[in-house]
This record gives structure tokens, sequence and C-alpha cells, in this order.
């Protein structure tokens, strides 16, 4: 039946698994591991498992796969792995899926985790490793090669809010039998249709939009059930990545109210971006659901017209100015989170990026004025003349 159901009825209710007590709120399995009737049932339970059948906590726990089941039903994914972690996923996706001799091609725009793991970790167990500016298909093109085993984005990047064009992407790595594997965060499970656009593998920090209130750590990995019960399976249950059933039901919890909160978020920062773009305190305002963003046509048709939860601003007079700027802000908080029912604001050249070099940050336009600013559940009025006040601080 829930097959049939909208997706906000399956965020109430989908992979429910309820106890002989039959509660109403899922219960938490928080259990490291389950006894078997016999050593028998031991026995054929190692040997095969069934989808209600669990052996350790690292391995399954009832709490994660319902939301796994959950998760993968708002995705339109066959099946998901949660992680321990955003960056747990991440890794677990592109570890469990390469080896050494293997080619991958690589939008350069990325959070700089994710590029410690392509540039140093795949780097040094002999994983070849292209960067590509990830907006113009013209490079894909050329980068991809015959032996290409996978291609690797964010979907938005961070922190500059570049939209990459998942079908034309897919597209270039079918092409070549390569495996798609897409960081969904910034576009949110909510707004994309990742999968549907060509996406094989989508990750998410679970601890961003989908907790929603800054809580626990989680990630998820979605696919087919091949690739996540045949390949990323195995490696994480054996490298131990695995989410804690707590944080797993907390993860439920933010699913039910994950599209009221969302959707509230970015027609937040819609408005927001629109009252602060000409502001003469900034060198630029990023947001890919403003007109004057070089993708929005493409979030039209890839994101239904919805720029996300973030924005982004580069404040002239930099580090010294965005650092007033941020010192005077009275409703958001400055974190490093973002996706949270709080406002947060973030200074990425010298905190989520710091280990860039200058080059890099450069490249990637992370300059020293640049801001991130997650939008939260605070009215949007209150947040526009907070931000505008501290504007003006910022050029004192």
């Amino acid at each position: 039946m829930s097959e049939t159901w909208n997706k906000r009825t399956q965020m109430v209710h989908g992979g429910t698994r309820r106890s002989q007590y039959n509660e109403v709120s899922e219960a938490i399995f928080l259990t490291q591991g389950f006894v078997y009737e016999n050593a028998e049932q031991a026995e054929a339970r190692f040997l095969k498992s069934g989808p209600d059948e669990f052996i350790y906590a690292r391995y399954g726990n009832p709490t994660v796969a319902m939301f796994e089941d959950r998760i993968a039903m708002l995705e339109g994914a066959e099946d998901a792995f949660a992680t321990a972690s955003g960056m747990a996923a991440v890794n677990g996706a592109l570890t469990s899926l390469l080896k050494a001799g293997d080619h991958v091609v690589s939008a350069k725009a990325l959070f700089g985790s994710c590029l410690y793991i392509l540039e140093n970790i795949l780097a040094n167990f002999g994983v070849e490793v292209t960067f590509v500016d990830g907006t113009d298909l013209e490079q894909w093109r050329a980068a991809v090669r015959t032996d290409t085993k996978a291609v690797f984005f964010e979907s938005m990047s961070n922190p500059t809010l570049e939209v990459i064009d998942i079908a034309g992407v897919a597209e270039i790595a079918h092409a070549v039998g390569a495996c798609v594997v897409v960081d969904n965060v910034f576009s949110t499970p909510v707004f994309s249709r990742a999968i549907e656009q060509g996406a094989d593998v989508v990750i998410y920090s679970a601890t961003k939009h989908i907790d929603g209130q800054g809580r626990a750590l989680g990630g998820v990995i979605l696919g087919t059930k091949e690739f996540i019960r045949g390949t990323v399976e195995p490696y994480l249950k054996h490298t131990g990545g695995a989410l804690s059933p707590f944080n797993a039901w907390i993860m439920l919890k933010g699913l039910e109210t994950i599209a009221l909160r969302v959707n509230a978020q970015a027609a937040a920062t819609q408005q927001i971006a629109e009252a602060l773009e000409g502001n003469p305190a900034l060198e630029r305002l990023m947001y890919p659901g403003l007109k004057s963003h070089a993708q929005n046509a493409l979030v039209q048709t890839q994101l239904g017209g919805k720029g996300g939860t973030v924005l982004s601003l580069d404040i002239k007079g930099g580090k010294d100015a965005a650092f007033r700027f941020l010192n005077a802000m009275n409703v958001a908080v400055i974190s490093n989170n973002l996706g949270d029912a709080k406002s947060i604001a973030t200074h990425p050249a010298t905190t989520t990026h710091q280990r860039l070099s200058d080059e890099q940050k450069d490249e990637l336009g992370i300059t020293p004025g640049l801001v991130r600013f997650s939008v939260g559940l605070e009215d949007a009025t209150d947040l526009i003349a907070d931000l505008e006040q501290a504007l003006v601080v910022s050029q004192i």
C-alpha cells in the first residue's frame, strides 16, 4: 500500500516496523546484538539473513532499517544503507566501488572533506582522479574515458552554489559505462529527482536537512539493491561505518517534517536573496533561485524551480569585513552545519575549506569575504533586517 502513497504520507508512515506492543512512534532498538532461538538458527542467519532478520548492529538494525526504507521511498531508490555520518557515506560509496587502477572524473567544486577523499585517500590507493569544472559539459566529455569507472559531483556545490546538470553528466558517463555518484545534500531529497535524472548512486549527509534540528550525525547511500547490498553493505559492515539506532530514530522523526521544513526554508531563502540582491556591501550574491544565477534555467528543470535553503554572500572588504558581518548578527548563529531549523552563517575560507591552498580557493571562488548562509525557520523579515544591519556594520 505504501508504494501508492504520496511522498508526504510516506515520510510519516513508510517503512514502519511495529513491535508486539504496537507503538505509535517508531521503537528504538538500542541493542548491539540479537538472540537466536537455537544454534541452527544462528548458523542459518549468518549464511543468509532475511529482510527482518538481524545479526549485529554493525550489519543492520530494525530502527536503522526503518530509516533506510523511508528515505529510499522519498528518493525513489531501490535500497539504501545508512552510515554514521555524511562523510562515511561519501567514503563508503566511493571506496567500495573503486580499486587501484580505476579512473574517476570529479567536479572540482567540492566540500573540503570530499576533496580530501579524492585527492588523498583514493589517490594514495592507486585511483586516478581527473577534476573538471562541473558546470561545463564539454569538460566532462573531454575528461571521461572508455575506462572511466565513476563520475562524482555535488549536484549543488558547497559553498559557491553552482548547479550541475545531472542528466547531462549522466548521459556522458553512461555512454562509457561509468557509474554516476551524486552528493545531493544542498539539493535536498525534497526537491531533487536525481535518480530519475540519471544518477546511479545518491549520497546525503542526514545531519543536514533530514535531521534538520542540529541533533545528530548521520548519512545514507542510495541506489539499486544490487549495488547497496552487493557492493556497499559488505564494505561498510566490515569497516564499521554503521548508523547508531538512536540517531536513526532521530532521522525518522526528521523525515516526518522534512517537506514542511525545507519548503518553508527555501521560500524564505528566496525572499532573503531577492531583498539583498544589489546591496552595496556585496561583491556578489549567490543563490540558484535568482534569475541572475548562471544555472537558474537548470534549476527550473532539475529542481522544480527551488533554489534550496542556502545562499552565499561575498562581502566587500574581505576577511575583516566578513568577520565584522558575522559578529554583528543577532539572529543567526556562527557554526559550520547547514539545513538546520536555526539560521547558520559560516566563513568557508577559515573553516570548512581552510585546508585548501590559496590557489584552490581562488579557483573555486572561495574568497576571504565569502559567507555561506543557511536559512532556518525564523521569520524571513527578521532575518532580512538582521542581515541588512550586519552588512552595514561590515563596511565600517
